[in-house]
């Protein structure tokens, strides 16, 4: 845990607009740099069917095979955190957020060493954008 209260390894960006717009965006952004939104999942709606509330938070997984298969060649364990997730959320006092893994933390958890760290800039650089454009437009 860092100083801030976020968890190692995770970027989390505030966003200016609501979580809806905030996923929307980040869907259409994604879709237009080439990748594949794989899923949405709407974990509000799902903990509305079991009978509790939370407010807004939805996860997308989304990515692009030619990014991520060179990192799974090294070691397909980094198929637990690949494809990429981003989870948008609204926390207690209204403010929205979008978090999503730092991809050197991911090349470093599965002990990538040097060879990943320029794949990993790459999508680091890709997500930033994609963050940015997502939550401040």
């Amino acid at each position: 845990m860092t100083t801030d209260g976020v968890p190692t390894g995770l970027i989390t960006a505030k966003s200016n607009f609501d979580a809806k717009e905030t996923a929307d965006r980040l869907a259409t952004a994604v879709e237009a740099k080439g990748m594949t939104v794989f899923a949405r999942i709407d974990h509000a709606a799902g903990a509305k069917q079991a009978g509790l509330e939370l407010g807004p938070t939805e996860l997308l997984i989304f990515g692009n095979a030619k990014a991520g298969t060179p990192l799974m060649q090294a070691n397909p364990v980094v198929g637990i955190d690949l494809p990429l997730k981003a989870l948008i959320w609204r926390d207690g006092s209204g403010a929205v957020w979008l978090t999503y893994n730092d991809p050197h933390w991911i090349t470093k958890r599965h002990g990538l060493g040097a060879a990943a760290n320029a794949r990993a800039d790459q999508m680091a650089a890709a997500l930033a954008a994609l963050a940015k454009y997502a939550t401040r437009g």
